[in-house]
């Protein structure tokens, strides 16, 4: 590719908008994701089955809408997508409008009725799904250098790195907001899973355009931190969800959270199906964790893929020996489900992931999880997962 061979230094956001993107980008290879790394999506039809259910609950939630849209941002080669269709009960499918968002090309043989888009449709109603995005939306990353400034790290297309000019601007704000706050500071708009989630935003919180005015220069650790400028993502999501005129839109990724960011940043890179170094030539994915509590917008949740799966009926429990007795065959695949349920919601694993539950256009749930709610309440709460305990089973 052109970085490598010219060796331009540049920052990270821009040799992976290329390495990923570009003309002979990552994602642009004919094997696709799936060649390279194991999600969600490829684990398991059970996760698809999961997310054709929540889109079933919000069809009862939205009143059964005449046109119901399924959007699967980052659709790699429309493996979600079929997939949920293919769940959904007749009465549900025939209603049903599955979109995939992908910059690769149009995979062949994929159903005529999966509409193939470069971005979201707008003005839909309905759910969009955005597995494993995030973390593929380019950032630059930032260090701190000997005088103690945050400065912005230059990459080559070989992947050797120099530090640059010194973070200032939006992106100064963002790192002071969101990674590197004064100390004392209540920024963060959304609760790490298990917390209460708070219905406003705490005062001095970033939204995602960036609106507090403040010192530009963030307050850092030692030299040598390193952070993921998260601006990006916050606005790519903020523009994603804005295509929902009702519904909900919900993030699914490996996620940190204000008071435990990684004090060196999480840039990596994955080629067939192992880490590696991240190297902007367009040969792996480049990604990195996402800071999900920066990219929700006001009414967001965060509940962990463990709690959202086993709400949406995922769960590892092995199916009773006596079943092997009487069903030896149905023993056979209860327990295979049983195992690949157990993948998804596997603590460490990807059970950690973060969901960020974004509702737009429904009416607002009451705060009050103990007491009895009426019947409308109950199936927007159901929907929404917004009452769903955040705990592991012991």
């Amino acid at each position: 590719m052109e970085c490598a061979a010219t060796g331009e230094w540049r920052g990270w956001r821009e040799a992976t908008e290329e390495a990923l993107y570009g003309p002979s980008g990552f994602y642009r290879r004919p094997e696709g994701p799936a060649g390279h790394f194991r999600t969600s999506v490829h684990a398991s039809p059970l996760f698809a089955g999961a997310v054709a259910r929540l889109l079933c609950r919000l069809d009862a939630a939205l009143g059964h809408p005449g046109a119901l849209a399924f959007v699967d941002v980052a659709a790699g080669r429309g493996e979600l997508v079929t997939g949920v269709l293919a769940a959904l009960p007749a009465d549900v499918a025939s209603r049903a409008r599955g979109y995939a968002v992908e910059r690769a090309d149009r995979p062949a043989g994929l159903d005529r009725r999966i509409e193939w888009l470069a971005e979201p449709p707008q003005g839909i109603t309905g759910l969009l799904f955005a597995n494993e995005w995030l973390d593929n939306v380019p950032v630059d990353v930032a260090e701190v250098g000997p005088d103690g400034v945050p400065r912005l790290v230059l990459v080559r297309g070989d992947g050797a790195e120099r530090l640059g000019e010194a973070v200032t601007g939006a992106d100064a704000r963002w790192l002071r907001n969101w990674w590197w706050p004064p100390s004392g500071a209540r920024l963060a708009r959304t609760p790490a899973p298990g917390a209460r989630p708070a219905h406003e935003p705490p005062p001095g919180a970033l939204h995602p355009q960036g609106a507090r005015t403040s010192a530009e220069v963030p307050i850092a650790p030692a030299e040598g931190a390193r952070a993921e400028i998260g601006l990006p993502r916050d606005l790519a999501w903020a523009s994603a969800v804005s295509a929902l005129d009702r519904g909900l839109a919900v993030a699914v990724d490996y996620a940190h959270f204000a008071g435990g960011r990684p004090p060196f940043g999480t840039l990596t890179g994955f080629r067939e199906g192992r880490e590696t170094a991240p190297v902007p030539d367009g040969s792996c994915d480049i990604t990195a964790h996402v800071a999900l509590d920066a990219c929700a917008l006001p009414g967001g949740r965060v509940v962990t893929q463990r709690a959202a799966l086993r709400a949406l009926g995922v769960s590892g429990t092995r199916p009773p020996l006596a079943l092997a007795s009487t069903d030896p065959a149905g023993y056979v695949r209860a327990l295979a489900g049983a195992g690949a349920a157990a993948e998804l919601t596997a603590p460490g694993g990807l059970g950690d992931f973060g969901w960020l539950l974004q509702p737009v256009g429904l009416p607002d749930l009451p705060d009050v999880p103990d007491a009895a709610p009426d019947a409308e309440n109950a199936v927007l709460r159901d929907a929404l997962l917004v009452d769903v305990p955040d705990h592991e089973e012991q």
